[in-house]
């Protein structure tokens, strides 16, 4: 299996709804967060997690020893964003360096966590932390969960006071990049138009992953949505519709499986 592929499961009705119901938060609140954080989606279409990598956080956690040779992985300044699956050779080539300081220098999954906050997501340290983010958006949605109570940022995000939030989440520098705007446009939108429908969400990544075009992973179950599933459908044998249903989650999955 490919380094930093794991099983990749697409986020499930009982993950999102435990963490939803532990935090105490309107669903819309959350998927706010992960709308700007990671445009709801935590993995790519190979099936590594979403990632980001700090090159000035790698250069804080070796003491800037590979900053000179280095700059465009270890540098004082932010910056040098390459975006998606580009983040991952930044990452390699910092991990060839340092591989503990590498992994906690990113952020992973659709909560785009910080690998250094490995114990406030609630786990032993940052390898253990990165091989939870390869198997599943339950346990990325879950160690978000476990982030915002542990940085006392729930009480924010239900009162939707925004900018206290992206202070805590995103950081002083928030108002640079709208974080706090971009947030509260995500939450009027979800509260005010159709939920995704988290099923249809499943289909659609597991769609992704096995090379058909369902568009954006967004549980709408839209035109390029439903002609995904027909071809899927049609391509296995399952009857020419465009309905997601369990025998057809299933399959789906177990051919992400056999990848």
């Amino acid at each position: 299996m490919a380094q930093f592929v794991g099983f990749a499961e697409p986020l499930s009705k009982t993950g999102f709804r435990d963490v939803v119901g532990r935090l105490g938060v309107g669903v819309p609140e959350l998927l706010a967060v992960l709308a700007v954080e990671s445009k709801t989606c935590g993995f790519l279409p190979d099936r590594r997690p979403l990632i980001l990598f700090e090159r000035h956080i790698f250069h804080k956690r070796t003491g800037g020893r590979f900053s000179a040779d280095h700059p465009d992985i270890s540098n004082p300044v932010a910056g040098g964003y390459a975006g998606m699956a580009k983040e991952y050779p930044r990452l390699q080539q910092a991990i060839a360096l340092d591989r503990s300081a590498a992994l906690m220098s990113a952020s992973w999954g659709a909560g785009q966590i910080m690998g250094f906050n490995h114990a406030m997501a609630g786990f032993a340290d940052v390898e253990t932390m990165v091989a939870a983010m390869q198997e599943s958006e339950d346990g990325q949605l879950e160690a978000m969960g476990n982030f915002l109570k542990a940085a006392n940022l729930v009480k924010f995000l239900i009162s939707r006071d925004w900018a206290s939030f992206a202070r805590g989440y995103n950081g002083p520098a928030f108002a640079k990049n709208k974080y706090d705007v971009r947030l509260a446009g995500a939450f009027e939108q979800y509260s005010s138009g159709a939920l995704p429908d988290v099923e249809v969400r499943r289909a659609q990544l597991y769609l992704t992953y096995l090379g058909f075009a369902p568009g954006a992973i967004d549980g709408i179950h839209g035109k390029l949505s439903r002609s995904a599933v027909l071809q899927f459908r049609e391509a296995n044998g399952l009857g020419s519709s465009d309905r997601v249903e369990k025998a057809v989650l299933d399959a789906m999955q177990a051919k992400v499986r056999a990848l």
